[in-house]
């Protein structure tokens, strides 16, 4: 017994990050539900930092990276001091993680509402958060691999798989889709433009939900349900074709969120038959941990814990078939920009991620404090509240979603549109969304109750960090007739490379043809650069989020084209930097609303929206007729892109802003002779807003592209 090493587990730095979990939590929460509401009394967009088109993208960060996130590195800061019979390495960077995570979630709070966003979906955040992102996952990553390297026990067990594979993926997300060139502290410009943006967007936009929502949680589930349920995994087997399946074939998938694009066939393609792919390793770890709990339904009957994580794992199993499903292209023709997308992204959510770690937080928090939990009758109804409000949420906008579809298709026997209206198709759903925001406040409330449950039994203990005793670590040598896969588990650094290079073998096929190969972006000849008034009106454009209730991309349907205009060609986009195709409608697309409406008829609009679309839910922008255009680093803009090779005449950037001065003085004389007055007008951003929106898919026809 002499050779044992005594040691004490870092708890403490568990306790943080739960604590952090369930307060972001509640407050991510808070803040989609407001945005919920307002999609049924607009008047709840009090301000500009308050609306619905600015505090969306704070939700989903919010519920991703700071209530996900903070449960991600309380699970693994957990389970892997244990699974590893070792103390983090660095006490210091595991204080760096936690207080830098938490940091980055505060600017988020504060930059986002600020309208400071980089319109790319669950990467919003601008360049200088990014930096530090990268800063504080590089220490999670030296801290997570110091402890492997320093184990005393052998065998790498599944859930580090999934934390290994986890952190090399969202590294590589990170790198590639922020690759900017900044403009000021607040604003950047995208390297990529157009197709290849979006393709790269996607790329990490799917994969930030499978390296970032699911693999860390699978490996969660792979350590916190033995432990609830005091029973082993199921198949080690199942765990392997689990693991090395869905990292290969995760990465391919992203092309699935752009069928139907501008995005090249092949691509598309790509997409989707690697998406119907996942089904089989995603199930296969969905059985793997049901069948976990095979002969203790008994227990799970009565245990509450144990009730949050088989529905849990349900809900990741009807979210990884669904997902394929919607990726097949007959069916994501009906499903893409409507509310199913939405209803389905919100069972991963509430289902998946919320209902595993409120069943951690619950199983975690008594053994952290060495106590029982207060109330395991509050636990019980706490998990029917979340039951009940996770129905309320997902299936009305199931049913909005198909009503969406179906009525911007329908035709009149004489070949016209029924809802030729767009709006039409927003107010039938309205109901819809009452009940959406009703399920989200159950939800909620649920959350309440768990907090309180947990607060009251962290009052009951005291925490201390759990002193072990363990022998230091032998090396165990390959046996012969060895697994080959348990020769890999002993060697962290080998799986880190295998596990990369499989990981990154899908993203190259995909990306590096769209990148190199100039013939996928064809181009059409009297597409021009943005004016920089219309370039800085796409900026207020992106700044007040615009993007989250309006698309950019007119598909190939006959429903659409009727609705809206020709299909958009992917030569259109080579000077859209981010690019805008949206993935919700909440209103009508916008591609093709150049010259469509009067100046005067936009100005009303963003003024007063009901007062040319009676019943509109969109909210107003009175903030846009006081606050000036910033022209200050108009210049910087326009040498960015001109290092980007966005063709403006030499020197340009000297005469952009006298350039942006006389076409505002055009625009507002049109919209006096058009009964519109208002002083010093043409330094407004309402001005710059017009110029974009006039400008949009004006300059592209079909027979100008080149061969």
């Amino acid at each position: 017994m002499s050779n044992l090493e005594t040691f004490k587990y870092d708890d403490k730095i568990v306790r943080n990050f739960a604590i952090a979990t369930a307060i972001w939590g509640v407050v991510g929460m808070l803040v989609g539900l407001l945005a919920a509401f307002q999609l049924v009394f607009p008047a709840l967009n009090f301000s500009a930092e308050t609306a619905f088109g600015r505090i969306r993208p704070l939700h989903t960060n919010a519920v991703i990276f700071a209530f996900v996130g903070n449960g991600i590195f309380m699970g693994v800061y957990y389970s892997l001091q244990r699974l590893l019979k070792a103390r983090m390495w660095s006490d210091f960077l595991s204080k760096f993680n936690f207080w830098g995570w938490q940091s980055i979630i505060l600017l988020a709070a504060i930059s986002l509402p600020l309208g400071f966003t980089s319109s790319h979906e669950y990467a919003e955040l601008e360049w200088p958060i990014d930096i530090l992102i990268a800063v504080v996952w590089v220490a999670f990553g030296l801290n997570m691999f110091g402890t492997i390297i320093k184990r005393r026990e052998n065998h790498l067990y599944v859930a580090i798989w999934f934390y290994i594979a986890t952190w090399v993926t969202v590294t590589v997300l990170h790198i590639f889709n922020n690759l900017v060139i900044p403009v000021s502290l607040t604003q950047s410009i995208p390297v990529f433009a157009g197709v290849q943006d979006a393709l790269i967007q996607w790329w990490y936009g799917h994969n930030a939900v499978a390296f970032f929502l699911t693999t860390p949680y699978l490996g969660l589930m792979y350590y916190f349900l033995p432990k609830a349920a005091n029973r082993p995994v199921y198949s080690y087997k199942l765990s392997i074709i689990h693991f090395w399946g869905l990292i290969f074939i995760y990465i391919w998938a992203g092309p699935h969120h752009l069928l139907y694009t501008s995005l090249p066939d092949w691509a598309q393609s790509l997409g989707t038959a690697f998406s119907i792919m996942l089904i089989a390793p995603s199930w296969g770890g969905m059985l793997n941990g049901l069948l976990t709990l095979r002969g203790a339904w008994d227990r799970v009957r009565q245990d509450p814990i144990l009730k949050f994580m088989v529905v849990a794992i349900s809900a990741y199993g009807m979210a990884t078939l669904e997902g394929p499903l919607l990726s097949i292209k007959s069916i994501n023709a009906i499903s893409h920009y409507t509310d199913w997308t939405v209803a389905h992204v919100h069972v991963g959510t509430l289902g998946w991620n919320g209902m595993l770690t409120f069943g951690i937080l619950y199983w975690l928090i008594p053994k952290l404090y060495n106590t029982k939990l207060y109330s395991g009758k509050m636990a019980n109804w706490h998990f029917w509240i979340a039951t009940l409000g996770t129905l309320f949420y997902t299936i009305p906008l199931y049913w909005a979603g198909w009503t969406q579809s179906l009525m911007w298709k329908q035709f009149e026997p004489d070949g016209l549109l029924t809802y030729g209206n767009f709006l039409e198709t927003v107010t039938v759903i309205i109901p819809m969304y009452a009940l959406r925001a009703l399920g989200g406040t159950i939800y909620v409330l649920g959350v309440f109750l768990m907090v309180y449950n947990l607060w009251k039994t962290a009052k009951t203990g005291t925490i201390e960090n759990t002193e072990v005793s363990f022998p230091p670590l032998k090396k165990v040598k390959k046996q012969k007739g060895e697994h080959w896969h348990r020769w890999i588990e002993r060697r962290p650094i080998q799986m880190l490379i295998v596990a990369t290079i499989v990981v990154l073998i899908g993203g190259l096929v995909e990306i590096f043809p769209m990148i190199l190969i100039d013939k996928n972006v064809p181009k059409i000849t009297n597409v021009q650069p943005y004016t920089p008034l219309e370039l800085e009106g796409r900026d207020i454009y992106i700044s007040e989020g615009c993007v989250g209730c309006h698309s950019q991309m007119v598909r190939p349907f006959r429903s659409e084209t009727e609705r809206y205009g020709d299909f958009s060609k992917s030569g259109e986009f080579v000077y859209d930097r981010p690019f805008l195709w949206g993935s919700k409608r909440t209103g009508p697309d916008l591609h093709r609303v150049g010259a469509k409406y009067s100046h005067s008829w936009h100005y009303s609009h963003m003024e007063d929206p009901t007062s040319m679309s009676p019943g509109s839910i969109m909210p107003a922008y009175p903030w846009l007729f006081t606050r000036e255009i910033n022209t200050e680093y108009t210049a910087a803009k326009i040498r960015v892109l001109q290092t980007l090779n966005t063709p403006y005449p030499e020197n340009y950037a000297d005469k952009a802003v006298a350039d942006l001065e006389k076409q505002a003085k055009e625009i507002v004389a049109a919209l006096k002779s058009q009964g519109i007055e208002q002083e010093n007008l043409e330094t407004k951003q309402i001005t710059a807003l017009i110029a974009y929106l006039q400008r949009l898919g004006t300059d592209a026809k079909p027979e100008n592209i080149t061969k």
